[in-house]
């Protein structure tokens, strides 16, 4: 919980290449109890490499095989190299992976995936990692992507999407990867989702034999080439680096025989669906092909009519219904005491993302923090990325009570107990008010989703309640000293104050 004389931590942090646009880090991972069923949810292109990569004809590793997508008999070998399905929560300063924070404790096979379809050697790694009881996404897309059709799935983030695919790819993957030559591929759109899903994967693929293995930009391209070399069934990358890897002949897609493509809307917002098609294109020997994201229309509907085979889809509500256990709060609060409302919401919760429109808000939001005594941390693209993943990392043990971010800095943070999302100014749009809410409320937890709202400012909070669908109610004017910020739900029953 938050004080205002929580102490300040100053740390250095080393400056660490950059690649495809990075930002926090974190780790989705789901309750291991019965029943447990949340309400599912949902780069800038770099254009001066892009001519590059785009025109050069990739070619084959050297010590490559036959034709592409050929199958090959399963053979053994020696796997003392994989991670292990526990890790430490520490920065690899030699691979500039972020490890996990923490680890499910492990259950008792057969878990409730068996009932799925899901084959016992996946299952046993399921019931090692933690994951008991499949949520709902997971229930709808994998007893179909076990049969070999194409999925197009309609999720939000925190809706246990992750293991929707993954386990049925692991699944299907019964052969072993030749050197730089991966039998599955994951495409995201950000460097923290890439270690995400591997390492949600990665337990689950060891205690059948596999490796997962994340390649991203910003982190260590000599030690990614290595591991592609000692052969791993499952990739899961971000665009840039892939095809980077691609065109110097370090790596070779053709024998991916399963591939997902996962937010693939935010792919299309960062300007990625060309270089999602080109790797498409080159996947010569896919099988099977699956989709997730928020939304299914604009250019992801492009993707799915052009390289989606008769998919079958998956979703568990409409586009634009927010999570079940969400609040929604709009607060009247003058321009000159909304950081003394920032710190009085977080005396009563202990974790709070504080979206802000520009980077300079960020930081100037940041230091009145720490002027009122409040373990704060901004991150934004200004910032080196190590410093971001830092910060990060401290907000998920908490060791910061407030993480002041921007939209594009805070598409990593996926931490299942964040207790409060607060728009600093309303969202431009729904859309973007869904992608920073679904910070909270994950995992079956509850969560407030909190607008502050200035005067000229109420027009706007219109427009996003009703295309929310919440009741068209007034903001609730409140000052700084007003002790229900500690206890958000008391507003809930005292709205004395409406402001008209």
């Amino acid at each position: 919980m938050c004080a205002y004389a929580l102490p300040k931590e100053q740390e250095g942090v080393a400056q660490v290449d950059h690649g495809d646009h990075a930002t926090g880090a974190g780790r989705s991972r789901q309750a291991s109890t019965s029943g447990a069923d949340t309400a599912s949810v949902q780069h800038r292109g770099h254009p001066d490499i892009l001519t590059d990569i785009m025109t050069r004809p990739p070619t084959r590793p050297s010590g490559g095989r036959g034709a592409p997508g050929r199958r090959r008999p399963t053979r053994d070998r020696q796997r003392d190299d994989r991670p292990s399905s526990r890790h430490s929560d520490e920065f690899d300063k030699n691979s500039g992976n972020l490890t996990a924070v923490n680890a499910l404790p492990p259950v008792e096979p057969p878990t409730g995936f068996a009932d799925l379809g899901v084959p016992e050697r996946i299952d046993i790694g399921l019931a090692a990692a933690g994951f008991a009881q499949p949520f709902a996404i997971q229930t709808e897309a994998i007893p179909v992507a076990m049969q070999g059709r194409d999925v197009c799935g309609r999720a939000k983030t925190g809706s246990g999407k992750t293991l929707a695919f993954g386990v049925p790819m692991l699944a299907r993957i019964t052969d072993r990867a030749e050197p730089s030559r991966p039998l599955g591929l994951v495409l995201v759109p950000t460097r923290e989702l890439a270690v995400q899903v591997s390492e949600v994967l990665e337990p689950v693929a060891a205690a059948a034999g596999m490796k997962v293995l994340a390649v991203y930009g910003g982190a260590s391209r000599h030690h990614q080439v290595e591991e592609l070399a000692k052969g791993v069934e499952l990739v899961v990358a971000t665009p840039l680096r892939l095809i980077d890897l691609l065109k110097s002949n370090e790596v070779d897609v053709s024998d991916v025989q399963v591939m997902c493509l996962d937010e693939a809307d935010r792919m299309a917002d960062d300007g990625f669906t060309p270089q999602v098609e080109w790797i498409l294109r080159h996947c010569t020997g896919r099988i099977q092909t699956m989709l997730f994201s928020a939304t299914l229309d604009g250019d992801v509907g492009h993707l799915i009519r052009h390289y989606l085979k008769d998919p079958i889809e998956v979703a568990t509500d409409s586009a634009t219904d927010t999570v079940g256990t969400m609040h929604h709060l709009f607060l009247a609060v003058h321009h000159m005491d909304k950081v003394k409302v920032v710190g009085a919401i977080a005396q009563g919760i202990p974790k709070v993302v504080v979206f802000c429109q520009t980077k300079r808000l960020c930081d100037k939001v940041e230091n009145q923090l720490h002027e009122l005594g409040v373990n704060a941390a901004a991150i934004h693209g200004d910032l080196p990325q190590a410093a971001r993943e830092r910060a990060m990392r401290k907000f998920a043990e908490g060791k910061l009570s407030i993480l002041v971010a921007t939209d594009v800095a805070a598409r990593g943070i996926d931490i299942d107990d964040i207790g409060a999302v607060i728009h600093y100014d309303p969202a431009k749009d729904v859309k973007d008010y869904l992608h920073r809410s679904g910070r909270t409320a994950r995992a079956g937890r509850d969560g407030w989703a909190v607008t502050f709202v200035e005067y000229n400012q109420h027009t706007q909070m219109r427009i996003l309640q009703r295309g929310l669908r919440l009741p068209l109610d007034p903001a609730i004017e409140v000052f700084s000293n007003n002790p229900n910020l500690r206890d958000l739900a008391a507003f809930q029953a005292d709205r004395t104050t409406p402001v008209p």
